[in-house]
């Protein structure tokens, strides 16, 4: 792997990681990739940083797979592609930022790759908190990610929405996300959430 030669907006990013990201990804590369040097990804410490920063190399990485000049050099697509690979499974198994998940679902959706898609749903309900899924409903365009959030709520015990009908922000995404398991799961406590929504409503006209 010769970052220097992978454009000059990769090697920026590249070099504005910190060290002990360098190391896991170095380490996940080589392990993706069968290198004989071992792998240095048994353990390693993960945090909010190396999201945002992992999530910056990811897009520059796959805004030069784009480049017309890259796609004639087979050998150099074929290493940008694995690296930019390897930023995405790290922060699939780890991330629990809005913005990550919808700039990961995006790409699989781009790339037609529906199981990747599938398995990026299932962490939704393991790892994100109702408030990260609220957000990814409220930022993506995308038709699918946006349903697949909402699955993932309706599916929530009613307990994890609540908050979220406090916040303006999230109100009407909780209140749509209650609707569903009140009407079409037959949820007894979203239905009487719902019920003393609609009371206190209309007791402040």
């Amino acid at each position: 792997m010769t970052i220097k030669n992978f454009g000059a907006r990769v090697v920026s990013v590249w070099e504005g990681l910190r060290p002990m990201t360098k190391k896991m990804l170095v380490g996940v590369w080589q392990a993706s990739s069968g290198s004989s040097f071992p792998a240095q990804t048994q353990k390693f410490s993960y945090d909010t940083h190396a999201d945002w920063e992992l999530s910056r190399l990811l897009f520059a990485l796959d805004e030069q797979a784009k480049d017309t000049e890259v796609k004639k050099d087979a050998e150099k697509l074929r290493e940008i592609k694995q690296l930019a690979e390897t930023c995405s499974s790290v922060l699939q198994s780890q991330t629990e930022s809005a913005e990550v998940f919808i700039q990961l679902a995006t790409r699989v959706l781009q790339n037609n790759d529906f199981n990747k898609f599938d398995i990026l749903a299932d962490t939704l309900a393991k790892r994100f908190s109702a408030g990260e899924i609220a957000e990814i409903v409220r930022q993506t365009d995308l038709a699918q990610i946006r349903a697949i959030a909402f699955e993932t709520l309706a599916m929530m015990p009613v307990s994890y929405l609540l908050p979220l009908l406090d916040d303006p922000i999230y109100h009407e995404i909780a209140h749509i996300a209650l609707e569903q398991q009140a009407f079409e799961f037959d949820n007894q406590d979203a239905q009487m959430v719902l019920e003393q929504l609609e009371f206190n409503e209309m007791n402040d006209f």
